[in-house]
């Protein structure tokens, strides 16, 4: 197969996996809030599930795919059964069943991200140079997804499950068709602590990689209060169309992803983190200003932020991994990032965020939005602060820096 094919394959393999997180994430804060009547604490629970299946997520890679079973054969297997648990998750409305169904279908999806992008890393002649292309489509994916449910109008119903119940079955069908490679045979004894990644903790003996770890687990307690709760304050405080309006992020997302090896050489690592950590801290700011004032241009002019934000903060945070790992952890040292961000930095946030809305919420069901987004513009400004104190950088040129420039 040419390696034009490939990449066309690998292009609509991501489109769909972001389309069906786009479909059923941005939105479910607002369905469980304004239809199932869940508090701001139940909501935060719901949305810890991607956290705690993140964590678990690099176990079940590590374990299962190329180990005994070829990538594309567990992505299909995890998107199909992940479809069926997305139509079972339409028919529930009572929390306790909820969250231990919704938590199922997270430990079946989040790894599907992992193996997505190694089956790219796997197809393409140089992953250096083309793989942010392929990503750009995972972009588009959840911009389309967005503008999709905002046009029907389907914020506050179930309907965007079925959406992704029904993209996820045919992404499950269309992984059998990616290309196939046979799982490894490996003649040694893998132990568990290789397979967990604790080999990558050795790297935490270098100051600047710990305090790197640390912060980035840090800066995702103030970003889950965006993840779980924005869709329903835009609805809340009368934006329409509310999941296209919050798609302004995967737009920028998309612009900066080009942008970003040109701004890269100029910010480094720590230019690049602290920017985006002072977006965070504009846009609650600009959050908290919208909702005391009732002036939605607030709130409009700064959700394309998000894109920006993430782009900078994640991407430098694994380029940075990448410099700093030698070869044989490379892989073991991204699992330890991911597992600081997605999987403990944003359970932690979860659980701040659901618990800092019940708090503000009323008994008569009104939510004080000024306050909420108060607390992490405040923890935005003290982990900026920290990080702007304790963290240094190599300034000398690294091989990322010469692929980067090429």
């Amino acid at each position: 197969m040419g390696n034009n094919n490939k990449k066309t394959q690998l292009s609509l393999m991501m489109f769909f996996q972001f389309f069906i997180q786009g479909s059923w994430y941005v939105t479910m804060g607002t369905y469980l809030g304004q239809t199932l009547h869940f508090t701001g604490v139940q909501i935060g629970l719901a949305y810890s599930t991607a956290a705690i299946a993140a964590i678990i997520s690099p176990v079940i890679v590590g374990m299962i795919a190329d180990r005994f079973f070829s990538a594309n054969r567990v992505l299909a297997f995890l998107n199909i059964t992940g479809a069926v648990l997305l139509v079972w998750l339409t028919q529930i409305n009572n929390f306790s069943l909820f969250f231990p169904v919704l938590l199922l279908y997270t430990i079946c999806f989040m790894p599907t991200m992992s193996l997505c992008n190694s089956i790219s890393f796997d197809n393409l002649l140089e992953p250096s140079k083309e793989f942010s292309r392929i990503r750009l489509f995972g972009s588009f994916g959840w911009i389309i997804s967005g503008i999709l449910i905002s046009s029907m109008n389907l914020e506050p119903l179930s309907t965007p499950f079925l959406i992704a119940a029904g993209i996820s079955f045919l992404a499950g069908l269309y992984a059998f068709l990616l290309p196939y490679k046979a799982p490894e045979k490996r003649a040694e004894k893998v132990t568990v602590g290789q397979i967990l990644g604790f080999d990558a903790f050795k790297l935490t003996k270098d100051k600047s990689f710990l305090v790197l770890l640390v912060f980035s687990a840090l800066t995702c307690i103030p970003l889950a209060f965006y993840d779980s709760f924005t869709n329903l304050f835009i609805v809340n405080v009368g934006i329409n169309n509310a999941a296209a309006a919050m798609s302004m992020g995967q737009v920028a997302e998309v612009i900066f992803l080009f942008a970003f090896p040109l701004l890269f050489l100029k910010l480094r690592y720590k230019g690049s983190i602290v920017s985006a950590i002072v977006a965070w801290v504009l846009m609650y700011g600009f959050f908290a200003l919208g909702a005391h004032t009732g002036q939605t241009g607030f709130i409009y002019a700064v959700l394309p932020l998000h894109g920006f934000c993430f782009t900078f903060f994640f991407v430098s945070g694994q380029l940075f991994v990448d410099e700093k790992a030698p070869s044989s952890l490379r892989n073991s040292a991204q699992g330890l990032i991911a597992f600081a961000t997605y999987g403990v930095g944003k359970y932690l946030g979860t659980l701040v965020a659901g618990n800092v809305v019940h708090q503000y919420t009323t008994a008569q069901g009104a939510y004080n939005w000024v306050a909420v987004w108060i607390v992490p513009f405040v923890m935005a400004v003290v982990i900026l602060i920290g990080f702007v104190a304790l963290f240094r950088e190599n300034k000398k040129n690294s091989e990322s820096m010469r692929i980067i420039q090429e």
